[in-house]
């Protein structure tokens, strides 16, 4: 019986001393909390470090709001102070993925900790090749939840900070830029796709959207810009280093040990057309062996420029219908189309370009560059397309028309589209010539290529 009343005993104080030390957990969280939303620290620091040390695992809010406190102190703190605070977040982070593994995506987090690395390089003296090391371990441990445009692109300035210096190769350059290229491409894909679940399959149809829909699209097209800007970046970044000249003497140096291996033939093919160097003779070399090892939409693709170049139309229409039908992927399938009409375009066939860019717009309609093309090509036929000096002119307001849908479709290209049909609104007739014609209303025909109609405004 005492005994059983010493246990009753020893549980009922543990007990008791559990409730305590669970209620000074909830107080102290609460607190440093209350002090974070109100921006306040500075006061949040010290009831922050203390439910830290004492139970770390207590709730997630000691790493979303510790980050912030943290940050804050880094920013007013300096010298030896600073460093701490520097090396205390980094060190949170890590915390973050012991406590909280689930809720702690280690891509996103290996990055975040690369970045206040990269951040703060030189009162940590940390080295390029150790930035990128801890960058690339954030790359390839977790490549889906390392998906920052920012951090991506720093990922790869590095590759060529080290390229520079003598410390990565050629090839490892390349090769990192096509992997870092991948990636970027997958995560364009996968918000352009989001985006065209919320667009109407009428271009001329007017949508409004819940306010939430409307946050999601806002941040679709965030993501978008962003990806389009690293694009640009890498391309900036890398320069004269990946010219024609640079890439065929590269890969033909490394072309008789890499011939059978199918992703370096296809990063090769895709890199030397990229630059523009389809007219070599590595190229068709390297096209035909992948095409010989696993045709793809991508080699009938370039087999069809090929004979384009070659004045061979047929040949060529023939080659890029069966990328077209070699690809099941929409999207993918919207950049061969949009590549084809682009061909076309350049080269004078417009109704055939128009064709294409109507077919991409059909497996993406947030392809908003489309319509830009079509307006140009109205816009440079119209001296063409009409019977006389107006209607010649109306053709502008047909051209502004399209390069309007753009910026429905593609908010990133509304400057672009506005200034255009702007452009295009100027070379137009104006009120005064509508008014003096006596054509107000009047639905004019436009012939050529054309094929089309357009009325003119009411004044």
């Amino acid at each position: 019986m005492k005994k059983l009343f010493s246990l009753i005993l020893i549980l009922t104080v543990i007990s008791i001393s559990f409730s305590q030390q669970n209620e000074d957990d909830i107080n102290a969280l609460s607190i440093f909390n209350e002090y974070s939303k109100a921006k306040n620290y500075e006061a949040a620091y010290g009831p922050w470090m203390e439910l830290r040390n004492r139970n770390p695992k207590f709730h997630l809010g000691i790493y979303s709001e510790g980050e912030k406190i943290l940050k804050y102190k880094i920013k007013n703190s300096v010298g030896e102070e600073k460093i701490a605070f520097i090396r205390d977040l980094i060190f949170l982070y890590s915390q973050r993925r012991e406590f909280f593994k689930t809720k702690t995506p280690m891509g996103k987090f290996l990055a975040k900790s690369a970045k206040i690395q990269y951040d703060f390089r030189k009162e940590l003296n940390i080295s390029t090749l150790d930035l990128f090391n801890s960058y690339d371990n954030a790359f390839k441990s977790d490549l889906k939840s390392f998906n920052n445009p920012v951090d991506l692109l720093t990922y790869f300035k590095l590759a060529v900070e080290l390229f520079d210096d003598g410390i990565k190769t050629a090839e490892e350059l390349f090769t990192k830029y096509d992997e870092v290229s991948e990636k970027v491409e997958s995560e364009v894909e996968n918000y352009t796709v989001k985006l065209n679940a919320f667009l109407p399959s009428d271009d001329s149809m007017e949508v409004t959207y819940s306010k939430k829909d409307a946050q999601k699209i806002r941040a679709y097209n965030s993501y978008l810009k962003g990806y389009e800007q690293i694009s640009k970046g890498m391309d900036i970044s890398l320069g004269i280093r990946a010219n024609c000249e640079n890439l065929v003497i590269l890969y033909q140096k490394n072309y008789e040990e890499n011939k059978n291996d199918g992703l370096w033939l296809q990063r090769a093919m895709n890199r030397l057309a990229g630059k523009d160097c389809i007219d070599t003779e590595l190229f068709v070399t390297i096209l035909q062996q992948k095409n010989n090892l696993d045709p793809n939409p991508d080699t009938s693709y370039y087999l069809g420029i090929i004979k384009d170049r070659e004045g061979k139309t047929a040949e060529a229409l023939e080659y890029y219908n069966q990328a077209i039908e070699l690809q099941t992927d929409g999207y993918k399938k919207a950049k061969i189309l949009f590549k084809i009409a682009t061909n076309f375009k350049k080269s004078g066939s417009f109704s055939k370009a128009r064709s294409y860019y109507r077919k991409a717009l059909r497996f993406n309609p947030s392809m908003g560059k489309c319509y830009i093309a079509i307006a140009q090509m109205y816009a440079s036929s119209a001296k063409n397309c009409g019977s006389d000096n107006f209607s010649q002119r109306a053709v502008y307001w047909l051209a502004s028309s399209e390069a309007l849908k753009a910026s429905k479709v593609d908010p990133n290209l509304k400057k672009a589209a506005n200034n255009s049909s702007k452009n295009y609104l100027a070379k137009a007739p104006q009120k005064s010539e509508i008014f003096s014609s006596g054509r107000e209303g009047e639905l004019i025909s436009i012939g050529c290529w054309i094929g089309s109609s357009v009325k003119v405004p009411n004044l």
